[in-house]
């Protein structure tokens, strides 16, 4: 049997009145050209970024594989006034590793890394265990060295070159250079007092990398690097070692804690040499202590004793209070000022004003400075530096202690005539010392080499009374003065020898600083020699027998090795012989 079915009436999907929607004609068109303006739009904006401005887009895609490589400048040198090398940078490596590449190394190719750059291997895993995405395995990692780390091919585990601070003149000149930390920082001495002009400018180069940091391709250089300046030095390396050499036989002959020498060119206030003890070398740092690092001469003060003296009687000079061959009653030795009392190491009787210098009297010192106002004493010491930082550069210099004038006592005024009461750094004192040199005048330091002489500097004294002062200090190295071992064979020369207790806790101790200052050669002076001996530990501790033989040697020497014409017979001093007036 057939069966018809009806025929059935079907609707098409996109024909069912429940999806028909009725629009106004006006609303479909606005719905069209909003639609087509956001095509155009970002049509447009494509075009801008591809087109008219393509550095961000280009800048998105360079990051994924260009990089800027650092290239190294080199630290300038540091010389003397010769030329001789005294501070430079020589080549060297950092091997650093990828630790997510570097894993990949075998045990047997860790090892061979380890021992090449002078690891254990447990240091080397600690290094290569670490999350970052970038860790030095070893810095500064001499040339061959790192050839045969290349020739490994281990994998993420890549070099790059830096420098490396070399000090040809080692412990001679430690405090003077300084020394550069791993970055090539300066940290101390020269090297930090003037680090921008050494550093330079690291220059950088762009280079395709890939994922593992091996370089695919070198682009070129984007900036070129700038090597340091060289500092030139006034240092004379020949007078350097003359001062290193001589400080440290006397201080292992005395047994003592420290001691420094500064010797000046008081033409042109040139810094010839400053050495200090202990030391250190500056290419070995590993058991370095404080201590060894204490540039001395311009980080520490002492009470300068009766180095001081010379000052006072030529402030004395100056007011006219007296003359070259005044007499000064020292007698019997003492002197009372209040409850307080100073005292001669040797009692003297009736001294003229020279002698006063040439036997080293607290009492006649004292009886002069009391004869002034105390404003005047302290002007004159402000006048010569004291109180002040010598404002040579170096880190850590020190400005020493000057009390205000309005709060000394007379025992005070009288104690700071010889020096007690009073505290300065070396090298200040050995400045102090150019204004008998140089007429009376005073002028500034320098640690870079001068041009030319200095013509005149501060006014301090009169030339008149520097030429008297000047005679009184030759006086001081004769046979009957309290220095004839800083007599020198060949040149006419004076100075003042120190004897200070040292203060701890705020009390004189059992402990002396053995000085002495001077000049040379006397008829047309040249340097100014300064030394210092800290707690002398042999049994003598007096400037004339510990710090005076060290000035002889040092300024004799100093004074040969300057091409100095000699000024005296080639014998030992008259003692009965009185020094002209200069």
């Amino acid at each position: 049997m057939v069966v018809r079915r009806r025929p059935s009436r079907s609707h098409r999907f996109a024909e069912s009145p429940v999806l028909q929607l009725a629009l106004q004609g006006w609303r479909s068109r606005t719905v069209g050209l909003l639609l087509m303006a956001a095509f155009l739009l970002l049509v447009g904006r494509g075009f801008y970024l591809q087109v008219i401005n393509n550095d961000f887009l280009q800048e998105k895609g360079d990051s994924r594989y260009l990089r800027d490589i650092e290239i190294s400048a080199s630290r300038g040198k540091v010389i003397d006034r010769h030329g001789d090398m005294l501070a430079v940078s020589t080549p060297m490596r950092s091997v650093w590793a990828i630790p997510a590449d570097a894993r990949a190394m075998s045990g047997e190719q860790k090892k061979l890394l380890a021992d090449l750059v002078a690891l254990k291997l447990r240091e080397l895993d600690g290094k290569l265990a670490s999350e970052k995405g970038f860790v030095f395995i070893k810095r500064q990692v001499p040339p061959q060295v790192a050839d045969q780390v290349s020739q490994l091919k281990l994998p993420g585990i890549h070099q790059e070159r830096e420098y490396r601070r070399f000090y040809p003149a080692g412990e001679m000149t430690a405090h003077l250079v300084g020394f550069t930390g791993v970055d090539d920082k300066g940290l101390e001495g020269v090297e930090l007092a003037f680090q921008h002009a050494l550093l330079g400018r690291a220059g950088a180069r762009t280079v395709i990398r890939d994922r593992r940091g091996n370089i695919v391709e070198d682009v070129g250089a984007t900036r070129p690097p700038q090597d340091g300046k060289d500092i030139t030095l006034a240092i004379d390396s020949k007078v350097q070692y003359l001062a290193y050499s001589q400080l440290k036989a006397a201080v292992s002959e005395h047994k003592a804690k420290a001691g420094g020498v500064v010797v000046i060119d008081t033409r042109t206030g040139e810094i010839l040499a400053l050495a200090n003890l202990p030391t250190y070398n500056p290419n070995n740092r590993d058991s370095l202590t404080g201590a060894q690092l204490r540039n001395r001469a311009v980080t520490d003060t002492f009470e300068p004793g009766s180095t001081l003296k010379p000052f006072t009687i030529a402030l004395a000079l100056d007011k006219g209070k007296v003359r070259y061959d005044s007499i000064v009653d020292c007698a019997p030795g003492r002197l009372s000022i209040g409850r307080a009392t100073v005292s001669d190491a040797h009692p003297h009787g009736k001294l003229t004003v020279a002698q006063v210098i040439q036997k080293s009297s607290n009492v006649g010192s004292s009886k002069l400075a009391l004869s002034m106002p105390p404003r005047e004493m302290w002007e004159m010491f402000d006048g010569i530096g004291f109180g002040q930082v010598p404002q040579l550069g170096f880190p850590g210099e020190v400005s020493g202690r000057l009390r205000p004038w309005k709060n000394w006592k007379p025992i005070e005024q009288a104690t700071m005539s010889y020096g007690h009461g009073i505290s300065v750094s070396l090298v200040q004192l050995a400045r102090a010392y150019s204004v008998f040199a140089r007429d009376g005048d005073l002028v500034p330091l320098s640690l870079l080499k001068a041009e030319a002489p200095l013509l005149r500097g501060a006014p301090v004294f009169s030339p008149q009374t520097a030429r008297e002062v000047r005679a009184m200090l030759e006086m001081v190295v004769s046979k009957e003065g309290t220095a004839p071992k800083a007599a020198v064979l060949g040149y006419r020369v004076g100075g003042k020898t120190g004897t200070a207790h040292k203060l701890e806790a705020g009390a004189y101790a059992n402990k002396y600083v053995s000085s002495f200052v001077g000049i040379g050669p006397i008829s047309e002076p040249r340097l100014v020699v300064a030394v210092m001996i800290d707690e002398p530990g042999s049994g003598r501790y007096y400037g004339g027998d510990i710090a005076a033989p060290v000035f002889a040697q040092v300024m004799g020497g100093a004074l040969r090795t300057l091409g100095v014409l000699p000024d005296a017979p080639m014998v030992t001093a008259d003692a009965g012989r009185r020094p002209g007036v200069m």
